[in-house]
């Protein structure tokens, strides 16, 4: 699927609804109708000679030069899969998200409420969940994560750096992928912080450090949504924060919950490390902490 303004999109886009949920099961009314994609087979993904590559998200990528070839499947969650690639600038990570009828997290208002859409017509589309919308709200999922990931990564914070962009109008040609650095190594992927065998002192060192992130973060006003060693990497005594298309700013009237809800969750997720506390003392540490001063910003290359 390539993304598509909306003035690529006909009249009849805005009013068809047969990808809604509670029609699924009827009989298409367009012949233009697809079953929605979900995950892939990295069968698909690879070949030896790159144009025998079926799956044609996988050959935009390579024809605009991404990335050379797909090597393995890393991880696959609720939304999208991570594929380890090669690319002319070293190694890449692919997420590759599943169209949004066939993921088995849909349910995304809470990150979105506050949001302003100017098209009424589209903010209806969304709001109906016609298949336009379907549309539109699947590249809005993916192209929020790279502009997330584009602030965050000028801000001088540790994410991984997008190797897509920084304007949005090359971003979007990679929808519904999202291309960024490794961190790792092709053969030694960095492990999430929540699958890491850590000593007490690397435990304490990777404490600080996700407060500091999370602090960060707030101090760009940020909630992550979903802060916790599940979404955070660990590499070269390095924590890396991942997974940004739900970042929510303070217009989002649930701002205050997601931050109270990711400092606990940051709490309870590092008890495995031996990190004792709870999430009110967490909440009150990255407050005072985003008083504080800000990482050095990171300058983009011409």
């Amino acid at each position: 699927m390539s993304a598509r303004t909306h003035t690529d999109w006909s009249d009849d886009d805005w009013t068809d609804t047969s990808w809604d949920d509670e029609r699924w099961d009827t009989p298409p009314r367009r012949r233009e109708k697809r079953s929605p994609v979900g995950r892939r087979h990295l069968a698909h993904l690879t070949a030896s000679d790159p144009e025998d590559v079926q799956d044609d998200v996988i050959r935009r990528l390579t024809d605009r030069g991404y990335i050379t070839e797909i090597v393995a499947e890393l991880k696959s969650g609720k939304e999208a899969t991570a594929y380890v690639a090669r690319g002319p600038r070293g190694s890449v990570l692919v997420k590759l998200y599943r169209d949004l009828q066939a993921r088995s997290f849909q349910n995304d208002q809470v990150y979105r409420e506050g949001q302003v859409i100017l098209d009424v017509r589209a903010a209806k589309a969304m709001q109906k969940r016609t298949r336009l919308g379907l549309e539109m709200l699947q590249q809005d999922w993916v192209l929020s994560e790279y502009a997330h990931l584009w602030t965050l990564w000028k801000a001088g914070l540790n994410v991984p750096e997008p190797l897509a962009g920084p304007h949005p109008t090359a971003y979007a040609e990679t929808v519904p992928a999202v291309v960024m650095r490794l961190i790792g190594t092709e053969d030694h992927v960095a492990p999430r912080l929540s699958d890491a065998a850590l000593s007490p002192a690397q435990a304490q060192r990777a404490w600080e450090q996700s407060l500091q992130g999370l602090a960060d973060l707030l101090r760009l006003g940020y909630a992550h949504g979903d802060y916790s060693t599940y979404n955070l990497l660990w590499w070269e005594d390095t924590v890396t924060i991942i997974d940004f298309p739900q970042l929510s700013t303070r217009q989002n009237p649930n701002f205050q919950t997601l931050l109270a809800r990711d400092a606990q969750s940051l709490a309870t997720s590092f008890r495995k490390h031996g990190i004792q506390t709870d999430g009110q003392s967490v909440l009150r540490d990255v407050q005072r902490r985003a008083l504080g001063p800000a990482p050095e910003p990171r300058l983009l290359l011409p």
